[in-house]
């Protein structure tokens, strides 16, 4: 999660991780689905348009750092070292997700999602999201010129290479072996002519 620098703004994301962390606690303790976003505001000590005013939905709550994982993901395309390669840079990123998401603890937290149809919906758009938002970024680098099907396809590989490697009996080995069919597929596309009617 970003630090946020002043008074006011760490105050804020001190009150927004409280909500994330009581909501989690909750969800938890009782399941997803007996727990309102009223007994979450309620336990947090915050009025209903305080955790609204944090969090859009019910589902956000269980994934909290979706925003910052989002910009973390573009400043990887956009905040790289002049020359520095483009999938080892995203690699980092995803390296450090799948490592958060598989620590000590984190178990119960993929099984409650799994287990509830609307946090598999949520999750799915979000990697939708964070792909389209990458492949932008990765399009509008003049550094990396590629198609946009291209810039398209390897932003969907790497957030997918997010959830395969999750799973995975051992997720470091995991994501070397994606990104290895990752930058195989990226040094392809490099001598790939666009297709008539798309922008190169």
């Amino acid at each position: 999660m970003t630090v946020p620098t002043g008074r006011r703004e760490r105050k804020k994301a001190a009150t927004r991780q409280k909500i994330a962390d009581t909501a989690l606690r909750l969800f938890l303790e009782r399941g997803y689905d007996a727990v309102g976003i009223r007994d979450v505001a309620a336990e947090a000590d915050v009025a209903v348009t305080t955790l609204f005013s944090h969090f859009a939905s019910k589902e956000a709550l269980v994934f909290e750092q979706d925003e910052d994982f989002e910009q973390r993901l573009t400043q990887a395309v956009t905040g790289r070292a002049p020359h520095e390669p483009l999938v080892p840079a995203l690699r980092h990123e995803i390296q450090a997700l799948v490592r958060h998401c598989t620590a000590d603890g984190a178990a119960p937290v993929w099984r409650m999602v799994e287990e509830s149809p609307a946090l598999r919906k949520y999750e799915e758009s979000m990697r939708l999201r964070h792909a389209e938002l990458l492949a932008t970024a990765i399009a509008a680098d003049a550094g990396l010129p590629r198609t946009d099907t291209a810039c398209r396809a390897i932003a969907r590989f790497v957030i997918d290479a997010y959830s395969v490697a999750r799973e995975a009996a051992d997720p470091d080995a995991a994501v070397d072996e994606i990104f290895r069919m990752i930058e195989a597929a990226w040094e392809v596309t490099s001598s790939v002519p666009p297709v008539r009617g798309e922008p190169s």
